[in-house]
């Protein structure tokens, strides 16, 4: 029998920028995910008793700031060889031979692939050959396979490659290569690392794996990460996904149309949160995860006006609801409002007094590209002085702070971009309809 851990990408110590705007955020957990995560994987190929570990690029994040990270990464690899677990390496794109200026020795018992040719480790003792390649540099846009060594007779076959196959949004397409060309080079078992998500390319003759990385780093990366404790019995592979990561990222819409009760949307959004991470509680980890939530609140609602009022009445209502969750920790990273007041604007179009002028203009500009790219060229100041009287004594600070600085809650929309602006037109009339009392 074979047994070993496939794992990716664990960008050790990468950078959480932006981290200080969020008041309360547990900023020590986030910065030491990657390292937690790491430790897990160490504590799982102990506890299984693995042969080896192969990790398949992308290691550190970029350059080392200082000797900890490597330091750190070292001390995980010596826990694994003192137990007699080989660890073989390919380098990625992040980690390339080009981008650590830095190096410490590694232990006897890690081996790190050649950048400058293929190799072949052959492990006699259980019947295995690993084949990988490291990065150069940054950016390999030549395929790497066909150049890879003929699969060993008679033994287990894997290959370990970073690579974006065919291409992969959100991923730089280095080392392209194609299942064709994996599938013929022979081998039983395709490691590849660089996509983030995980994906069974192909489940068998030959599998073929992207595990993800091993710990999301930020709310685009949700869902749960790890790696893959794999099987081999007289040849037939049995592979599972073990979660590793410390900190969940989770994105989650709460649609809030006809509510109109701040407790009736607080309980909607705790049910959310609690359905959201209830999956988690059969992970290892599970019980001392954090959660780290951006939640999105959608639809027509009265809360609006409430917003309107009291900006910062929804997040607050949010960080109330993820405070009930029973049995996890969960951190709102952020809440994203695309909300709006029940209104009838084509009633209110129709009328003659300062509200339905503002309608009216707004339709005017939504309704004209070349209109609304003049508005964005301007200042608002220069725009707003059309608006009458009484809306300009609530409304302008209100517009030019969502344009100028943004909103809680609210991403700063580009002004170059008609639907953008649109959004933010609709927004910024929703939000003074609101506060004239119209909603």
């Amino acid at each position: 029998m074979i047994r070993f851990i496939h794992a990716a990408d664990l960008h050790i110590d990468s950078p959480l920028r932006g981290l200080g705007r969020y008041v309360g955020a547990p900023v020590e957990r986030l910065r030491n995910a990657t390292r937690r995560a790491l430790v897990l994987l160490v504590d799982l190929a102990l506890r299984e008793q693995v042969q080896f570990v192969l990790l398949a690029g992308d290691l550190y994040d970029g350059d080392w700031p200082d000797f900890h990270t490597g330091l750190f990464f070292r001390e995980q690899m010596v826990r694994l060889v003192r137990a007699g677990i080989g660890v073989y390496i390919v380098q990625g794109n992040h980690d390339a031979q080009s981008q650590i200026s830095k190096q410490l020795p590694l232990p006897e018992g890690v081996r790190v692939f050649s950048s400058r040719t293929s190799e072949t480790a052959e492990l006699r003792d259980i019947g295995v050959a690993i084949h990988g390649r490291s990065f150069p540099e940054r950016a390999v846009n030549e395929d790497l396979v066909p150049a890879y060594p003929e699969p060993v007779a008679g033994a287990f076959n894997i290959g370990v490659l970073h690579t974006s196959l065919t291409g992969a949004p959100g991923h730089d397409n280095y080392a392209p290569t194609s299942v064709p060309v994996l599938r013929a080079r022979g081998y039983d078992y395709w490691a590849l690392g660089h996509v983030h998500a995980r994906q069974v390319v192909q489940a068998a003759a030959p599998r073929i794996v992207f595990p993800g990385n091993l710990q999301g780093r930020h709310a685009n990366e949700t869902g749960p990460k790890g790696c893959e404790l794999v099987t081999v019995r007289q040849g037939v592979v049995d592979a599972v996904f073990v979660p590793l990561d410390v900190v969940r990222w989770h994105q989650l819409s709460v649609p809030l149309d006809g509510v109109d009760q701040l407790a009736v949307a607080a309980q909607r959004i705790a049910q959310a949160l609690a359905g959201a991470i209830a999956d988690d509680a059969a992970d290892a980890a599970g019980g001392d995860r954090l959660h780290a939530v951006r939640v999105h609140l959608t639809g027509q609602t009265a809360l609006h006006a409430e917003e309107a009022r009291q900006p910062g009445t929804l997040a607050a209502m949010v960080q109330a609801a993820a405070q009930d969750v029973p049995g996890a920790e969960v951190w709102i990273e952020q809440v994203r409002l695309a909300v709006s007041s029940p209104v009838d604007r084509t009633r209110l179009a129709a009328g003659q007094d300062a509200v339905s002028e503002l309608v009216r203009l707004v339709d005017e500009l939504a309704g004209d590209p070349a209109l609304l790219a003049d508005w964005s060229a301007r200042t608002l100041g220069d725009v707003l002085h059309k608006l009458p009287a009484e809306v300009i004594a609530g409304g302008p600070h209100a517009l030019t702070q969502a344009a100028t600085q943004g909103t809680p809650g609210h991403d700063l929309p580009q002004l170059n971009d008609p639907a953008a602006l649109r959004h933010l037109l609709m927004e910024a009339e929703a939000t003074l309809l609101a506060r004239l009392g119209t909603a």
